[in-house]
């Protein structure tokens, strides 16, 4: 920490960089997202949380291929079960939209198809999840629903902090990582669950912490030296006096999430994917997109003020 204490990179100046790497992830992850809207119908994987229905894991002893648990539970019904591999290489879940009233009925026809074919004594149900359609549309409701508010409640706070030009930057910089996020989750098809929703939600506030705290070194610094010192010297200043705390910061959370993914079983580890990419993307865009985004505001400001300075005199 102690070679970032006396850094003097140039970031604002790799602006138009940063530019081409945004664009590009995001041309990237957009291609993705609508080849799968093609393919599969809906460029998200919703999870059961959300469009209701059964599924359940089941985990055989014996190494078997994808192919032969679709065969096992085809006859389940006209629909054929939805077959995924998850964790270990003999682990499996299955995923039919179809749930009963009176609780575990879906699932146990299920098990009972797999018993024509596997002896019960190899297998066995890790767990079983089961939602009606119209809980998981409440669900879906709800999610998107603190999503928004916690959005909303965010700009208000920036509102009463910051300058508007701090606040739009920051604006800009929040949904910069948000487009990518969900991006990200949707070209590896993870599912959007109630985890992944408290993943999304974890993302917003970090992004916006990371970037208030270089804000507010930036306000701080605009303070001290005024008009005499260039904007966007003030900019690179203020972003490696914080490059330390951010740096810090990112990497122990970094750390621990990376622990998560890899021993924290299959269970945990699409939350743990999600903010490993979220963490990344927004101390990422705190300095190349937030900074760079308030450079061009304050430049649009200056210049709209000396047109009305100009207009001004000649009248």
């Amino acid at each position: 920490m102690r070679f970032f204490q006396y850094a003097h990179f140039r970031f604002i100046e790799s602006r138009k960089i940063a530019y081409m790497v945004s664009g590009t992830v995001l041309v990237v992850l957009l291609a993705g997202a609508l080849f799968w809207q093609v393919s599969r119908g809906s460029w998200l994987r919703y999870g059961v949380d959300f469009t209701g229905g059964t599924l359940i894991q089941v985990h055989f002893d014996q190494p078997t291929p994808s192919g032969s648990v679709r065969d096992y539970v085809a006859g389940f019904s006209q629909q054929t079960p939805e077959i995924s591999k998850f964790g270990g290489e003999n682990d499996f879940l299955i995923r039919v939209p179809q749930f009963a009233e009176t609780g575990t009925a879906t699932a146990d026809s299920l098990v009972k198809l797999i018993g024509q074919h596997v002896p019960t004594d190899q297998f066995s149900v890790v767990r079983t999840e089961a939602v009606g359609a119209k809980v998981g549309g409440e669900l879906q409701q709800k999610a998107l629903f603190a999503i928004l508010m916690s959005f909303a409640l965010t700009l208000v706070y920036l509102a009463f902090r910051f300058e508007w030009r701090f606040g739009v930057a920051a604006i800009i910089a929040t949904f910069h990582d948000i487009l990518i996020t969900l991006g990200f989750i949707s070209v590896m098809q993870l599912d959007i669950s109630l985890p992944t929703v408290a993943a999304v939600l974890t993302i917003i506030g970090y992004s916006l912490n990371d970037t208030i705290v270089v804000f507010d070194r930036i306000r701080e610094n605009l303070k001290k030296t005024g008009r005499r010192e260039a904007y966007i010297d003030v900019l690179n200043r203020s972003i490696n006096e914080t490059l330390p705390r951010t740096i810090m910061t990112s990497g122990t959370t970094l750390a621990v999430l990376i622990a998560l993914g890899l021993f924290g079983g299959a269970i945990i580890r699409d939350f743990a994917l999600i903010l490993i990419m979220g963490i990344v993307v927004g101390t990422y865009s705190s300095i190349f997109v937030a900074s760079p985004a308030l450079l061009e505001i304050e430049r649009r400001r200056a210049s709209a003020e000396g047109k009305r300075a100009r207009r001004t005199a000649k009248a």
